[in-house]
């Protein structure tokens, strides 16, 4: 005897226009009231969070500056027939120091060389005084001019600045930085409401698909942001900061341009990072078939590289970096096609009581 199919199948599925407007005014008021706290507490975050999202920027602006420093050296040296010492190099990558060419008196460059020659003793006169700081000199090539100055290098730990050029900016910026923290904060809450207020009109088994595939959903979300963050950002900015060194102009970016663009990436990422739940949606409905992902491979990898360059900024680093994991993506969906075939309807055997 055939197996009779879930008597709760459409129970609890009658409602009302009138309920369901009801329901979503309750699941709407919640959700919002979950933000509002979730701001709230963005509020006391914002200022770590500011700094956090900065943090790919100003390495990269480090990593600029070094490389900068480096290249105008060898420049320097090319020009004189002579080869860059490793030990500059490597005292430029390793204190993160740049320099910069000054004219100094002869009379303080000879101070400042008895400052650091430690052979020499100092006099009793200069050790009393109050040190300034420390200062790391190169004589290389130090000669007296004869209008008593000298162009020398003096080197310093580099200061990256992130500018905000307006007074309100850097308000807005903690206003926004607030907002999506208090987002991602109270994102869980607010999911749930719309869950409860879309669950209403599901039927069991639909329940059943939205348990399994939200989780799903939610980690490749967030592994795309995360690849965005933690990898993309890094390789993105040293690119596009090459054309600056390649047309010396120093970059001088703005908070407010920087905090669209990591909230664009990421989101760019994740929404990426859904196709292997796509396939098998298409899949499930009948629309494609294993075998047509697999005959058709070729011109789906042309659509994610074209994908790809209009979800990233317009360079091919990124859009790499976004085209391969979803290449690989892609042969997971068609491995999830497999692994998770279509269920037979629960009409399809007669019932009998």
């Amino acid at each position: 005897m055939a197996k009779a199919p879930d008597e709760d199948l459409f129970a609890d599925t009658t409602m009302t226009f009138g309920e369901h407007l009801d329901e979503l005014r309750i699941s709407l008021g919640k959700s919002v009231l979950g933000l509002m706290i979730g701001f709230i507490v963005g509020l006391f975050i914002a200022n770590r969070v500011v700094t956090w999202i900065q943090t790919p920027l100003t390495t990269a602006l480090e990593q600029y500056y070094v490389d900068k420093a480096k290249e105008d050296l060898t420049e320097e040296f090319d020009k004189q027939g002579e080869e860059l010492p490793s030990a500059v190099a490597e005292f430029i990558d390793k204190n993160r120091f740049v320099y910069e060419k000054l004219y100094v008196e002869v009379d303080e460059v000879e101070r400042l060389g008895k400052l650091v020659d430690e052979k020499e003793p100092q006099p009793a006169a200069e050790a009393a005084k109050p040190a300034t700081g420390k200062i790391a000199v190169f004589n290389d090539g130090l000669k007296p001019s004869p209008t008593a100055l000298v162009l020398t290098r003096i080197w310093r730990p580099i200061d990256t600045v992130v500018q905000a050029l307006s007074a309100q900016e850097a308000f807005m910026i903690w206003l926004k930085a607030a907002f999506v923290s208090g987002l991602i904060i109270a994102s869980p809450y607010i999911f749930w409401q719309i869950w409860n207020f879309v669950a209403a009109g599901l039927y069991p088994h639909e329940k059943r698909y939205v348990h399994i595939y939200l989780p799903f959903s939610l980690l490749l979300f967030w592994a795309g942001a995360a690849t965005a963050f933690f990898f993309v950002f890094q390789y993105v900015l040293n690119f596009l900061f090459a054309f600056n060194r390649g047309m010396n102009i120093d970059p001088d970016p703005r908070i407010s341009e920087w905090l669209s663009f990591v909230l664009f990436l990421p989101l760019g990422f994740g929404i990426a990072y859904q196709l292997p739940l796509v396939m098998l949606f298409l899949h499930r409905i009948g629309i494609f078939s294993i075998k047509a992902y697999l005959e058709k491979w070729r011109i789906a990898i042309l659509i994610i590289f074209v994908a790809s360059m209009l979800l990233t900024p317009a360079d091919p680093v990124s859009m790499l970096m976004m085209a391969m994991p979803m290449t690989a993506l892609y042969f997971l969906g068609i491995a999830l096609c497999k692994w998770m075939p279509r269920n037979k309807s629960p009409f399809s055997e007669a019932y009998e009581p």
